[in-house]
């Protein structure tokens, strides 16, 4: 494989999307070896084909505000590939949404999907909608009109979208009630549904404690545990709250979240109560951390920082794409911190990722950390076809089995010479070689 050709080639087809390149030469990046040594890959063009979508679907979503103007934003889904299964992805709410950042986000979930062993290829999709300071008149009819149009390449066994940034259970059930009145029926379509309709426990926590059960097994690597080791946790959203709870059941202690604003550092670490602050804060649509302080005063907010800068022995960026950088890695780096986990999507810069793999740091990528999230979303899917709920203590269990063996295959597909656990290659080859090799056995389509 010849990567600056193909990253060449890619960069004249898709110009100017940043992130979407950089994901595709940071993964590729740790498949040369794999691809070398498997002619038939580069016979097949899989690599020509794996890093273009299937199908791309962009569209305007036209709504009404509370003063009766006239609204539009841009709508989109990006179908990347289907090989092992139906799409599945979430739909991002957010003002910074584009096609660079989805396809990005698409092209990451293929392989985060395949690490999970269920059957579910990759797909990401969202708008540029705002819903922050929005009435929930006005994300119902935002949601009605974005699902006026996507219904038509979704389905159980097609296409099942979830949950992202800017889109929790309100959203979904708005979306979900729309898309049910104009199929007609009701299915699995949607995952991180409410409940009483479909929905599985532990959905909104499950990307935080899947997060926690990956980087444990981390820990477990040196012989260390989360026991009495101080975790910093960026944003405040579904992913720090389940993470902060996991955390806490397993003895560490979590002294930092962020926002746009600032970050909080809280000595002492959160307490049950400011974990479920969490809840009220993310719902009042504000999308700033500094109430918290307001709420907690013990909590010493940091405007305009990020939380990188606080001695801890772990950190869990959990909030969005390049958050932490180089800076940031060196700062972790010479406070003694001994393990990084990307909760969310990508949070790292490479020249971050660069700095920790210097340093022999536990680093383990977000398609493997983070994969708990639509790993519990393909549980939901089984129990909506089987027409059933599992308990709580089931679908944890579950998870925790899928995260240790997400580990499994990083550690087997990732270990250096020198004992090194490579978490970004043993991640990015294990998810490859299934969905490459599923690819040849289909043909080419």
């Amino acid at each position: 494989m010849d990567l600056e050709k193909v990253m060449s080639s890619l960069e004249q087809k898709h110009p100017g999307e940043v992130e979407y390149l950089q994901a595709v030469r940071e993964v590729l990046e740790t498949l040369e070896d794999v691809v070398n040594d498997n002619p038939q890959f580069e016979a097949r063009g899989i690599i020509d084909r794996i890093v273009e979508p299937d199908r791309v679907l962009t569209f305007k979503v036209p709504w009404v505000d509370d003063n009766g103007k006239v609204q539009v934003n841009l709508g989109y889904r990006v179908q990347f590939n289907n090989a092992i299964g139906p799409y599945k992805g979430g739909l991002r709410f957010h003002p910074s949404v584009n096609l660079s950042i989805l396809k990005f986000l698409g092209f990451e979930q293929i392989f985060k999907n395949a690490l999970t062993t269920l059957p579910m290829g990759g797909g990401k999709g969202g708008s540029d909608f705002n819903p922050k300071g929005k009435s929930d008149d006005e994300i119902m009819r935002f949601a009605q009109s974005f699902m006026l149009e996507l219904w038509r390449i979704i389905g159980p066994e097609t296409d099942v979208p979830a949950g992202d940034i800017g889109v929790g259970g309100r959203e979904i059930g708005f979306l979900y009630g729309m898309y049910k009145k104009l199929a007609r029926e009701h299915t699995g379509v949607l995952t991180g549904k409410g409940l009483n309709w479909g929905g599985s426990l532990i959905r909104p926590e499950a990307t935080g404690f899947g997060a926690v059960y990956f980087a444990k097994e981390m820990l477990k690597t040196q012989d260390k545990s989360f026991e009495g080791k101080l975790v910093a946790l960026s944003g405040f959203g579904n992913v720090a709250w389940g993470a902060a709870q996991k955390i806490n059941e397993l003895g560490g202690k979590v002294v930092t979240l962020s926002g746009p604003d600032g970050y909080v550092h809280i000595p002492d670490g959160l307490n049950d109560e400011m974990i479920e602050y969490l809840l009220e804060l993310r719902a009042s649509n504000q999308d700033i951390v500094k109430p918290f302080s307001y709420e907690f005063p013990e909590a010493q907010f940091h405007e305009n920082k990020r939380p990188w800068e606080v001695k801890v022995d772990v950190a869990i960026p959990c909030a969005t794409q390049n958050e932490l950088n180089e800076e940031d890695a060196n700062n972790l780096v010479k406070n003694g911190c001994i393990c990084v986990a990307e909760g969310a999507n990508m949070p790292c810069t490479p020249e971050a990722v660069e700095v920790f793999a210097e340093n022999k740091i536990l680093f383990g990528p977000g398609k493997a950390v983070n994969a708990g999230g639509v790993a519990t979303s393909g549980l939901e899917m089984t129990q909506n076809s089987m027409k059933l709920n599992w308990s709580r203590e089931e679908v944890d269990e579950k998870l925790h089995k899928i995260m240790r063996d997400i580990h499994d295959q990083c550690v087997k597909h990732g270990t250096e010479e020198d004992g090194h656990i490579n978490y970004v290659k043993g991640a990015n080859v294990a998810g490859f070689l299934k969905v490459a090799n599923a690819m040849l056995e289909q043909g080419v389509i």
